[in-house]
């Protein structure tokens, strides 16, 4: 008999338990059996709560998580951080062990995280139906489909970041081979279909923001389709989605939704929009990972706590918080031509903004660029005194206080899939995209698949989209791409920071399988080539 996981969160829901602002809030449930619990309506939605809840802790984790190596590994960042620090990002960014071979379980605390979670889903979709549903059968398929989008989220970061893994669909502890990644795309698309069938059809801000909707799980679905097909060479998805019915999911989202682009891009981000800012329910935000300032260290991990990564090295400077510096790139900085506002909301420049940064010597790979759409922030606080905005919010730090919501897909974003597809709205779909971006600045130009894929790196830079949009592009285009060579400070002196497109190719784009987890299965797991 498995003991439900201590902590599962409260979601304060309008519809269902009142008005709050916060999404997450955490209590204890300590003494409830899984086979005991379900009996009502109520112990359903608790259970998914928990589920939200891993998303949350796995999502927002520090160190090296999905989004922190989206990014390392892509060709907008290089890992940076401090000059005296491991070289466990550098291994990472430049795809070669050797860098930092004491760095066996890169991601094991990573991996950890994505199967409890995973375990949460599955027991829910287990005991569901030890309720009587009977009246409740829409509730009932609304709870289903959002567990199971919850699980899909989770199942196509990982099968993207390892490739090959268990694959569980069951609450089970069984010592399971890694699974072919075509399953693992089943189960994916599958559950995806289902909660785009079964979350009810209402406006997206029917529901609290950060809440599952219809229009994410379509929009999702678009995501997947495009990876899968591009990355392994597909006509569709693993015979589940065709590209007719996933440019039709599209489609949906954009006649049917109520979303919208914000009118200005650099509304959408705190850094950039001064007193503009959008907020996090914006009519552009189709699905976000929702974080809190309340974590602690005691186990409540409610914030966005890879943040401080991105933050410029331990110096602050209005509105910007200090952080552990992850580098941006000058080559990202320089895609953006004269008058796109895009520039300007995605990447700070530090001498272009006229910022006296001084830590040089403290700074590994500095480039002079960070990233802005995900720093920390910081404000005055009532003495004057320039503060970290996740300690005035109330938090003991810096570090783990960071509270920034991740936009995981935008409305944008479907735009574009909608244009990838073949929409016959394809040109008008990738000219909103631009003219946002241009305003007055804004030239027509011709929609073809190479414009839609430099577009698409200009409006996602440093969203966690980047690397995975080159590698469904093929490997050697790939390792074009992200081959670097390039002049940068390491302890301020001159250094040229090099990634090979040869090791790229090596391990085939994908990531380090925690040897500590091939350990614990007595070898039934099989490590990716090259690390």
């Amino acid at each position: 008999m498995k003991r439900i996981n201590k902590y599962i969160v409260v979601l304060g829901l309008l519809a269902m338990v009142g008005c709050s602002d916060d999404f997450l809030d955490t209590a204890p449930i300590t003494d409830t059996t899984d086979e005991s619990f379900y009996q009502i309506p109520e112990h359903a939605y608790s259970a998914l709560i928990g589920c939200y809840d891993g998303l949350q802790v796995v999502t927002g984790a520090s160190g090296r998580t999905f989004y922190t190596a989206s990014e390392v590994m892509s060709d907008d960042c290089f890992s940076g951080l401090g000059y005296s620090d491991g070289f466990d990002y550098l291994a990472i960014d430049e795809f070669d062990i050797s860098k930092a071979p004491g760095y066996q379980d890169l991601y094991n605390d990573t991996w950890i995280k994505y199967y409890q979670a995973l375990y949460r889903c599955n027991v829910l979709l287990q005991r569901i139906d030890q309720i009587d549903w009977t009246d409740n059968e829409t509730l009932r398929n609304r709870y289903a489909g959002e567990a199971r989008f919850i699980r899909a989220y989770l199942y196509f970061d990982m099968v993207r970041l390892w490739g090959h893994i268990p694959l569980l669909t069951e609450p089970s502890t069984e010592n399971i081979p890694q699974a072919d990644p075509a399953e693992v795309y089943k189960v994916i698309a599958e559950d995806l279909v289902y909660a785009a069938d079964n979350i009810p059809e209402e406006a997206y801000n029917a529901v609290p923001n950060g809440r599952i909707t219809r229009w994410a799980a379509k929009a999702m679905l678009g995501r997947v389709y495009l990876y899968y097909t591009g990355y392994y060479g597909a006509s569709d998805l693993v015979g589940v989605v065709s590209k007719s019915e996933a440019l039709a999911h599209m489609e949906d989202v954009i006649a049917m939704s109520g979303h919208a682009l914000v009118s200005d891009f650099a509304n959408l981000w705190p850094a950039a929009s001064g007193d503009a800012y959008a907020g996090e329910a914006n009519e552009e935000i189709v699905f976000s990972v929702k974080y809190t300032h309340t974590s602690d260290y005691n186990g409540n991990t409610d914030g966005n706590h890879w943040m401080v990564l991105f933050g410029m090295r331990e110096f602050m400077y209005f509105p910007y918080g200090n952080g552990w510096g992850i580098s941006a790139t000058k080559k990202l900085y320089d895609l953006y031509k004269d008058g796109d506002s895009r520039r300007f909301a995605t990447v700070i420049g530090v001498n272009e903004e006229e910022i006296p940064f001084d830590n040089f010597e403290g700074q590994r790979e500095y480039t002079g660029y960070y990233n802005k759409k995900y720093t920390p922030m910081s404000e005055y606080n009532e003495d004057g005194e320039l503060v970290s905005s996740a300690v005035a919010a109330g938090n003991e730090s810096f570090q783990i206080g960071q509270f920034q919501d991740y936009f995981a897909i935008r409305y944008s974003d479907v735009l574009l899939m909608a244009a990838e597809l073949g929409s016959g709205s394809a040109q008008s779909y990738f000219d909103q995209v631009r003219q946002r971006a241009y305003g007055n600045n804004f030239t027509p130009l011709t929609l073809t698949a190479d414009n839609l894929l430099k577009e698409r790196h200009l409006e996602f830079a440093l969203e966690g989209i980047r690397y995975w949009d080159l590698m469904r592009q093929g490997l050697s285009v790939a390792a074009s791409e992200l081959e670097a060579n390039a002049s940068v400070l390491s302890g301020n002196i001159e250094d040229t920071k090099t990634v090979s497109g040869a090791n790229f190719q090596a391990i085939q784009g994908l990531s380090q399988i925690p040897n500590t987890q091939i350990t614990l299965s007595g070898g039934v797991l099989q490590q990716n080539t090259g690390w």
